[in-house]
């Protein structure tokens, strides 16, 4: 089933690779799109890939650098939580 608002959902949103993580996120896949211009990605609106066209919402493959980036928001939650 294709998610019915990915017309709206697929315009450029530059805060989407910095939000906090979300329960879902891995360092493999992410709750939604975290790419900040889905337009361009390889695998906009391909089954089994994109947030956009599954129904779980989830991306199973996001930005080159989201591993890196993951560890980052990850490192920054427990600082949060520490204080």
């Amino acid at each position: 089933m294709v998610n019915s608002n990915w017309s709206t959902m697929t315009k450029r949103n530059p805060s989407a690779f910095h939000a906090p993580l979300q329960p879902r996120d891995t360092e493999k896949q992410t709750a939604g799109c975290r790419h900040t211009n889905p337009d361009i990605c390889a695998n906009n609106r391909v089954p089994k890939k994109c947030a956009f066209v599954n129904v779980e919402g989830i991306c199973y493959a996001p930005p080159a650098s989201w591993c890196k980036q993951f560890q980052k928001l990850k490192e920054q939650a427990a600082q949060k939580r520490k204080k």
